[in-house]
């Protein structure tokens, strides 16, 4: 009889379980109401940045070729998160709207933490599941989106992001010197036509239109359709408007991730259409302890830009000679690009670093920062 790696262990996994302890916050806040709404994102924001000061960074690598059968505990917390995620947003949307204990403001205020939940956790990890090969994790990845109201999230970010990332063609690379909130209203509107028009020539090169049933989108609408129905169905009005709260705080979350994950980085244009592939230098790179756990391994962006479909307890982390370090995890990283001067100077010099450091022979940037360089082919 084979023994078990030692990553194929629970208690090798259980850190990255650490996403259900804010399910009880999350009832704690609904239960008793005024600053217990706070403990969900004071709990994501705050406490795992301050456990990161402590805990500091994880260099150690797995065994990038550890296969599936050693991940069962890995793969189990992404594939129960969606019937948790249901039960919580639906199961809270009754209860708050039946109890007369919370203030309209006070529903507002849990059903926005709750878009911190399902941001920071659902989100992410439907983005885990989307680049995986069995059908049930990416069904999982679709309900989770939909429950957000962000299904195009996978078309643009497979299809998409993956393939034009770092060059004019990817709406989510940030821009050298473009603040977050010029960043936000820009991908909302570039994310979804970009995500449309690449799932529009998929079919085009099999010869059907874009109203041919196969089209994601379909898919798409008819799952986000059904969230929206239930949620006046069980709650009214009122659930509608709480429903869509939550949405939109989970789509700022992700959209903020995205905004750090590759600011100001770009792909050396190497004439014609034609750039470089991607490389780990083409994402910003974490390694604090704390937040990796949250965000199962998420600041490992390097690699996975790298390597797409690596599941994510064997992502790699990188030194500074290969991949640009941010100064902090994502949690402290979000609270200062809502603030655009503090992002600017604690990051554009890094920006300016990097280009001296992997492209010293381009003198013009200007084209880069501006995102006027040629479409990619």
């Amino acid at each position: 009889m084979t023994s078990l790696a030692p990553i194929a262990k629970f208690q090798r996994a259980l850190p990255f379980w650490l996403s259900l302890a804010l399910v009880p916050l999350a009832l704690i806040a609904a239960t008793q109401g005024g600053w217990f709404l706070l403990l969900v994102p004071a709990s994501t924001w705050y406490l795992f940045a301050m456990i990161d000061h402590f805990a500091g960074l994880n260099f150690e690598n797995e065994d990038p070729q550890t296969p599936d059968a050693q991940l069962y505990w890995y793969r189990l917390i992404t594939l129960i998160w969606a019937p948790v995620q249901f039960a919580l947003i639906f199961g809270l949307l009754i209860y708050a709207t039946q109890t007369n204990h919370l203030s309209l403001f006070e529903q507002w205020a849990l059903f926005a933490g709750l878009g911190v939940i399902t941001g920071t956790i659902g989100i992410n990890y439907s983005h885990e599941l989307m680049h995986q090969k069995p059908k049930i994790e990416r069904t999982m990845a679709d309900i989770l989106l939909a429950m957000v109201l962000y299904s195009h999230f996978r078309s643009e970010h497979l299809l998409v992001h993956h393939r034009y990332v770092a060059t004019p063609k990817d709406p989510v690379t940030a821009r050298y010197n473009e603040g977050f909130f010029r960043f936000f209203p820009r991908v909302l509107r570039q994310c979804f036509w970009s995500a449309f028009h690449a799932e529009k020539a998929m079919l085009a090169r099999k010869d059907k239109p874009w109203t041919d049933l196969s089209n994601p989108f379909f898919k798409y609408w008819a799952m986000q359709l059904g969230f929206v129905v239930l949620a006046c169905l069980v709650a009214g009005w009122t659930g509608l408007f709480l429903f869509l709260t939550q949405a939109f705080i989970a789509i700022w979350h992700l959209e903020l991730v995205n905004y750090i994950e590759h600011y100001g980085l770009t792909r050396k244009h190497l004439g014609g259409g034609k750039y470089e592939h991607v490389l780990p230098r083409h994402s910003w790179n974490a390694s604090h302890k704390a937040s990796n756990w949250l965000l199962i391994n998420l600041q490992r962006h390097s690699d996975h830009h790298y390597k797409p479909d690596r599941r994510f307890p064997l992502l790699q982390t990188y030194t500074e000679a290969d991949a640009p370090q941010l100064p902090y995890g994502y949690p402290v990283m979000g609270v200062i690009a809502m603030v655009p001067p503090w992002w600017r100077s604690v990051m554009n010099r890094r920006v300016r670093k990097w280009r001296d450091m992997y492209y010293p022979e381009i003198t013009d940037w200007k084209p880069y920062t501006r995102a006027s360089n040629p479409l990619p082919r």
